[in-house]
């Protein structure tokens, strides 16, 4: 059985916007560093994402998915401060979640 999730925890997954894409050559499976706009709410986070198959231009100015109210996590030298969500999926590895159109960076899901 799945764990639930209470509602204010839910509150806390929003949208961003990807301004950067850096190499992560320290991570010890292949990731990318990423800088994510959430709004001026939030304001900008760093991530760890092990999603590599993305070139960095398609990740550059995506709109993604996030879980912005995780405590912070050391991977390595880096810091990551937030969860990107995406579906796992056997042959591609995770596929990101985002809105199907564009919207403002801090917008929440719901």
């Amino acid at each position: 059985m799945t764990e639930e999730v209470t509602f204010e925890g839910f509150l806390r997954v929003d949208v961003g916007r990807v301004t950067a894409v850096d190499a992560f050559p320290e991570a010890r499976k292949p990731a990318w560093k990423l800088t994510i706009d959430f709004g001026p709410e939030v304001g900008v986070k760093r991530s760890s994402a092990q999603i590599t198959h993305y070139a960095r231009e398609a990740l550059e100015g995506r709109l993604v998915v996030g879980v912005v109210n995780f405590p912070p996590r050391q991977i390595g030298p880096f810091r990551s401060e937030v969860l990107v969500l995406g579906a796992l999926d056997d042959a591609k590895g995770v596929v990101l979640l985002r809105p199907d159109e564009d919207v403002a960076p801090g917008d929440r899901i719901g």
